[in-house]
């Protein structure tokens, strides 16, 4: 390999900073030979003559590349290498030597080493074998970036809410994070069940796989399947070639399937064997293959009410159902909405090169009186308009949409209760509005709790947590066993 291209190779790495290279050789005359014949190459160069001189420096300051003797002073080569990728950040170590054997090379490798070069060698061996080397810091470099980004992206403190309802949501992700079992996140579009998907993966111990998002809603009935399980070359028309379906991707990691509710009923069929067996044919194909995916679902429809249309299989719903996790709505936690304008400020700040420095009381009463049909995401949507317009400065109420400034009475707006001079309660007075607007629901739906929920726009199995947490539940049972005795049925 030429001089010229191995330049080339070094290339291929960060520009933004010459290479560090910590050379360590007990003879003078080699470790001035290897020092010139590697700054020729553009490598920034550090001599170190014995072990213990060479972790001084690498405790000092971080290097890109070591390469070692394997015969030095104080600290053999080989002992260097192990204790070099002890070091929160080690460098990529070449080991080098005169007497070698393959007993020797076994060793270095068994140790941490990159390669292990044999001397005599040429200087275009070494500067390929540095290239390479640096190549691979590189890499190491960009995935330990990429898993704080994820760390940092995905942890729980990053899921922004200071109410009750959701605390309990971040409470059950912690607890199951850990385990294998099926998820079923429930709740309306926009509620952040996605995200809720990715922290599960990215706290489990299957975080080092693959997670693989499937919306079984956007994706046509006939390429579903094929997408799922993969298919055959030759099995339909276009299938050109063979390939892999998103469960076999997702083995080792998790796989997501969002809007699980739009699944039809033969793909519900063939999606019951994989959770039950683990196993599947891909389109076209006899051959069956294992998978080692953990599922994730979410839907924003209510499945025990698919369940009992008949449009959802029992046994499928009960095998999701294992851990279910219900997202409340934004408008029933509107104590998390000024925590969340100021997250997505910040956030939208440093995105979009906006300087906002905040909102004003009055804007922030518009928000918190609108009732947020598209959730978390439409509030999110809203402050990256306003960054994108205003740019700077104070968000005031012209500054919000004028479904947000005008809320007319057709989209379901209720005034809130005029303040005394004394002030209110907060908490309390949201809490009795709330039981109110349930009481009134289920009276107007004759104490139906389905009807009940879609009249409320939350899940069935929303409003059954709440009747258990207000201590609704009785006068429920009070009226719902009037209207049995007198021969109304009761759901």
């Amino acid at each position: 390999m030429s001089s010229s291209t191995s330049s080339m190779n070094v290339e291929a790495a960060p520009a933004s900073r010459s290479i560090s290279i910590l050379l360590v050789e007990d003879e003078a005359e080699v470790r001035e030979s290897l020092q010139l014949q590697l700054e020729a190459e553009g490598f920034q160069v550090m001599q170190a003559e014995s072990g213990s001189e060479a972790l001084m420096l690498l405790e000092r300051s971080p290097f890109d590349v070591l390469v070692t003797d394997v015969m030095i002073p104080d600290i053999n080569g080989i002992e260097l290498v192990q204790r070099t990728n002890r070091l929160p950040s080690s460098p990529v170590t070449i080991v080098i030597t005169g007497h070698g054997s393959v007993d020797m090379a076994v060793a270095a490798m068994k140790a941490g080493a990159f390669d292990f070069l044999q001397k005599p060698f040429s200087v275009d061996v070494l500067s390929a074998t540095v290239a390479s080397a640096v190549r691979v810091k590189h890499l190491r470099d960009e995935n330990l970036v990429l898993r704080r980004t994820v760390k940092g992206q995905y942890g729980l403190g990053n899921l922004v809410s200071q109410s009750e309802v959701m605390r309990e949501v971040f409470r059950l992700v912690e607890c199951v994070a850990d385990s294998d079992s099926t998820v079923l996140l429930l709740g309306e579009s926009g509620t952040g069940k996605e995200l809720l998907a990715q922290t599960i993966h990215y706290h489990s111990p299957r975080r080092r796989g693959s997670l693989i998002p499937v919306n079984c809603g956007a994706i046509p009935e006939t390429l579903l399947e094929s997408e799922l399980f993969g298919h055959e070359k030759g099995a339909f028309t276009g299938a050109v070639a063979t390939r892999v379906g998103r469960f076999e991707l997702a083995s080792g990691g998790t796989i997501f399937l969002d809007e699980i509710g739009d699944l039809s009923p033969p793909l519900q069929v063939k999606l019951l064997r994989v959770l039950q067996e683990r196993t599947f044919e891909r389109v076209g194909g006899t051959r069956t293959y294992k998978t080692d995916a953990r599922v994730i679902a979410a839907t924003n429809q209510d499945l025990e009410e698919l369940v009992a249309t008949k449009r959802f299989r029992e046994d499928l719903y009960y095998r999701l159902n294992v851990v279910p996790i219900v997202v409340p709505p934004l408008r029933q936690r509107s104590e998390d909405i000024p925590l969340l304008v100021e997250h997505f400020i910040n956030l939208f700040n440093e995105r979009q090169g906006a300087t906002l420095s905040g909102i004003s009381g009055e804007a922030m009463m518009l928000l918190c009186q609108y009732s947020w049909p598209g959730n978390v995401r439409e509030l999110s949507n809203v402050i990256e308009r306003i960054s994108i317009l205003k740019r700077s400065g104070t968000i005031e109420p012209a500054d919000l949409p004028d479904k947000i400034r005008r809320p007319s009475a057709a989209s379901g707006s209720i005034p809130p209760p005029a303040i005394p001079v004394s002030g209110i309660d907060l908490a309390a007075t949201v809490e009795e509005f709330e039981n109110q607007l349930i009481i009134e629901a289920l009276e107007r739906t004759n104490w139906v709790k389905s009807k009940a929920a879609q009249l409320l726009h939350i899940n069935r199995t929303t409003l059954i947590e709440k009747l258990k947490k207000k201590s609704l539940a009785a006068i429920v049972a009070q009226r719902t066993n009037g209207l049995v005795n007198q021969s109304n049925p009761v759901h």
